[in-house]
């Protein structure tokens, strides 16, 4: 379909472009901006006047609890690629699994679905998965998702072992031995409410770790859901000096402080957990400076699940549909210009997948996201389309409401 977006103010971070202007779509791609390209004739005309139009948001760990409901929350956001990291069910350990994934997906057609192999089989740290086929089958890299790899001899060689294909690994940084127990941040809200801590030290033990073992074998390694000043901190010096590593921070954690599970709020409870405000601190100025990527680290569950006392509830928080309004919030806060923010969220992420979304080129993938900046609106479990209504942001107001989602010029979403 040719499809005519107008009046709206056209912001691609990774253009440079901030300005207002029209943009044109045909056969999936962008066809022109500002100005038709020759012989086109628009079948459709969306008005975004007093909108913003940018580059569908692409999020680097999306938890898929129900392909149609996730999808579905994921266009509400505003989100058109995302990232699905391996579990326990499914595991994403063999070719058929991911096949059916991405099939799955692709049916559903609201947004697009970029699998993470199983680094290990069942994700269980012992042998190295079938790495190749799963690669064919459409993963994008490789990951433990949150299951840990004990043995550091069988890190090192799977390491190695992807680098000679040039794969990249993402690997979440949390030292087993030191986390293994524990449910919130070793900090005074842990020590007042006798939950069992959590040190820093078991993120920035994982990170030196794995920075050590990239600088080895030279794997393109991607750090996943950092939460301590101290990590980030690693990260950005192991970037100065040109190793292939990037990273990213779940947004709630640029919002939230371990005083936020007040008297034993479950929906609190995440892993790697709420830290102290000196590393929320470090994370929201990582962000802005580039160093980190943001992503929704959407985890949807059953109210069950969260209705456990704090030390028993599972850890995470649905985010698909708030990660484009957190993220403004930040941005506000921090004085940052919207074009830096939505990077954050669009080119910078598509750049660690390694997908061509999240930019505005002629020619690129028609995934557009159009969002009113200044619309208000109540997060409540009854207005969220995830599966999972598990969120500490329950009853905040925010602003910046998706208004269009469009998938390869398909308007998936409308408000």
């Amino acid at each position: 379909m040719n499809l005519h977006i107008a009046n709206g103010r056209l912001i691609d971070p990774k253009n440079g472009l901030d300005q207002r202007a029209d943009l044109f779509l045909a056969e999936a791609c962008v066809a022109g901006i500002g100005q038709a390209p020759a012989g086109f004739v628009a079948e459709k005309t969306l008005d975004a006047g007093g909108c913003i139009v940018c580059p569908g948001l692409v999020d680097l760990s999306a938890r898929l609890k129900g392909i149609d409901s996730e999808l579905a929350a994921a266009a509400r956001g505003g989100v058109t690629t995302l990232v699905c990291p391996p579990g326990i069910n499914p595991p994403l350990d063999e070719p058929e699994l991911v096949e059916r994934l991405v099939r799955r997906a692709a049916e559903c057609g609201l947004a697009r679905v970029l699998p993470l192999g199983a680094l290990t089989q069942n994700l269980g740290g012992e042998k190295l998965a079938e790495l190749v086929g799963l690669r064919r089958a459409g993963c994008i890299a490789f990951s433990q998702g949150k299951q840990p790899i004990t043995d550091t001899y069988v890190l090192l060689r799977a390491l190695e072992y992807a680098a000679t294909f040039g794969y990249a690994v993402w690997l979440q940084p949390q030292d087993y031995w030191l986390s293994r127990n524990g449910v919130a941040h070793d900090g005074r809200v842990a020590s007042k409410l006798g939950l069992t801590p959590i040190p820093a030290a078991a993120e920035t033990i994982a990170v030196g770790t794995f920075l050590q073992l990239a600088r080895e074998n030279g794997v393109r390694l991607h750090l996943r859901s950092l939460s301590s000043a101290a990590g980030v901190r690693m990260v950005e010096e192991a970037q100065q000096s040109g190793l292939p590593v990037t990273c990213d921070i779940g947004v709630h954690h640029l919002h939230l402080t371990e005083s936020a599970i007040g008297f034993f709020d479950s929906h609190a409870r995440f892993d790697p957990p709420l830290r102290a405000e000196a590393d929320r601190a470090a994370l929201r100025a990582a962000a802005a400076q580039g160093v980190a990527a943001i992503c929704s680290d959407h985890t949807p569950t059953d109210a069950d699940d969260k209705a456990l006392p704090f030390g028993e509830a599972k850890p995470g928080a649905t985010g698909l549909e708030l990660l484009l309004a957190l993220t403004l919030q930040w941005a506000q806060e921090e004085h940052l210009p919207l074009d830096k923010a939505l990077a954050r969220v669009t080119c910078d992420p598509a750049a660690v997948c390694g997908s061509p979304a999240g930019h505005l080129s002629v020619s690129a993938p028609a995934d557009v996201c159009i969002f009113d900046p200044d619309a208000e609106w109540t997060v409540t479990a009854e207005s969220l389309k995830s599966r999972g209504k598990n969120t500490p942001f329950i009853g905040q107001i925010l602003k910046g409401k998706v208004v269009t989602t469009l998938v390869g010029g398909q308007v998936v979403y409308s408000a």
